[in-house]
């Protein structure tokens, strides 16, 4: 499963082995005017290239071959981060337990309200949402970060760690107005506008 880019509409994709299920929650999230996807089995999920925009998805526990929870822990050592929704008929607390430390987003035994699984659907879209956009953002800073010349980094190590232009300028035997030009310069392809941003933003790079 790969990632391929779309539109920012989100998309759920449902996985049960019960055609009436899969029928049925079509229907649910159709009418409310949400994109989805089903399937009958695991296999058939991970053959489906995973799209760029917000998505979640609905899993049965219990699948043919591949279950709903070794799907889980296959998703997580491939490092595929999708919010999961475990729904199922036959569950008990050892196993919910085990899904919620792996961590899905809810765990919704059968019978259940069809604006449970809406409210849960909901929910898990936007958590998505959020980490997309922070992988986004921390992409763009990375990529900032990588443009920086190697003297540009050396100085803003010194910059963090709180040393004036003139210590900086001494421990890499240049003069204060290169380190000033230096930090100029970094400062401008970092889009640092304070030294609390660019010591933020280093924050965020070493997380």
């Amino acid at each position: 499963m790969t990632s391929q880019p779309t539109t920012d509409e989100p998309i759920v994709f449902v996985v049960d082995d019960d055609s009436a299920a899969r029928a049925a929650a079509e229907s649910l999230l159709h009418s409310v005017g949400l994109r989805v996807e089903t399937f009958r089995s695991a296999d058939d999920f991970t053959a489906r290239a995973l799209p760029a925009c917000p998505t979640c998805l609905v899993l049965d526990v219990r699948l043919p071959e591949t279950s709903g929870l070794e799907l889980q822990r296959d998703l997580r050592t491939r490092g595929i981060d999708i919010p999961i929704i475990f729904i199922t008929g036959h569950g008990d607390i050892p196993m919910s337990v085990e899904a919620m430390k792996a961590g899905a987003m809810e765990f919704l035994t059968k019978p259940f309200r069809g604006q449970v699984l809406l409210d849960a659907i909901h929910k898990a879209l936007a958590a998505d949402r959020a980490l997309k956009l922070e992988k986004a953002t921390h992409a763009k800073l990375r990529q900032r970060f990588d443009s920086l010349t190697p003297r540009e980094h050396e100085v803003m190590e010194g910059v963090i760690a709180g040393k004036l232009n003139k210590e900086i300028a001494t421990k890499l035997g240049t003069s204060e107005r290169t380190i000033k030009l230096h930090r100029a310069a970094l400062m401008r392809k970092m889009t640092a506008h304070s030294l609390p941003d660019l010591v933020r933003m280093y924050e965020k790079l070493r997380a």
